[in-house]
């Protein structure tokens, strides 16, 4: 071993003697003091900030309820129980999801869980005249809105179910949560096969509306747009996002900046994910 790789040895064990040594000392006494030596160690390059970030996560699961995450029951896309294949199918394409709560008269009339893979089979046109679509349906998780993340995520784990129905304090449906909802606490937006390209910020949704990713550089939209936003100020559409709310938004809230709509698709407790850019006339 070179004389270098012994002093970098020396120092990183140095280091780690220390670091061991600070948290033996200076042990933490609420979850709060845990998180803020973990915060200076990062500040120390002990952590990326990726890593921190997903500790964090951890940390907000264990004290998030489902209500703080769940999708509300206005923005849910559902299956009335009287449709046919025919009309499912286009619902299935356009949402692009892969489970859909399956409703009778009201949105209270839970029937069950369509998994969009169990159509596949009827796809065929000997197969379509056989579809009923209550042979197909999973039975629905039932869940309260206080349900507490870090126990939800236990329960979708050991049931291999990847989506509940939430209700509130009377029993009416409030919204639903999935699995993924609860993983992106953790860990950021996950992307899915359905998502947009890594590779494209910005990306046409017909003549007047566009998908853009909130870390889509303020100078690369400015060049789309033809708009002269500050790239002083803001490095990212995200940022200057978000300097027009006086909070953190959550998904379908707006904001107008000069001629355009700025509609928040995705959003966790930390940050913007994916906007809707639209302009105004």
């Amino acid at each position: 071993m070179t004389d270098i790789m012994k002093k970098g040895t020396n120092k990183n064990w140095s280091h780690f003697l220390s670091l061991l040594k600070s948290a033996l000392l200076h042990r933490p006494k609420s979850r709060k003091d845990l998180l803020d030596f973990i915060r200076r160690e990062q500040s120390n390059d002990i952590l990326d900030h990726e890593s921190f970030s997903m500790i964090q996560g951890v940390f907000d699961v264990s004290e998030l309820s489902v209500k703080d995450i769940m999708i509300p029951r206005s923005q849910m896309v559902y299956v009335k129980d009287t449709l046919g294949l025919e009309d499912i199918l286009p619902i299935i394409i356009r949402s692009a999801h892969s489970r859909f709560p399956v409703v009778g008269d009201n949105l209270d009339d839970i029937k069950g869980i369509l998994l969009a893979k169990d159509l596949l089979r009827y796809l065929s046109d000997k197969n379509k005249e056989n579809f009923v679509l209550d042979d197909i349906l999973r039975t629905p998780v039932i869940i309260p809105e206080a349900k507490r993340l870090n126990i939800l995520l236990k329960e979708f784990r050991d049931s291999k179910n990847h989506m509940a129905i939430v209700v509130d304090e009377y029993g009416g449906i409030s919204g639903l949560v999935t699995i993924e909802d609860v993983l992106e606490q953790i860990v950021g937006d996950i992307v899915d096969e359905h998502d947009y390209e890594d590779d494209l910020y910005i990306i046409p949704q017909g003549k007047t509306s566009f998908l853009v990713k909130s870390l889509t550089p303020v100078t690369d939209f400015n060049d789309y747009f033809d708009t002269k936003y500050n790239i002083t100020e803001f490095d990212t559409v995200g940022g200057l996002v978000l300097s027009k709310f006086s909070h953190l938004p959550v998904r379908d809230e707006s904001v107008q900046i000069d001629d355009l709509i700025f509609t928040v698709l995705r959003a966790d407790k930390r940050r913007i994910h994916l906007l809707r850019v639209a302009r105004s006339s």
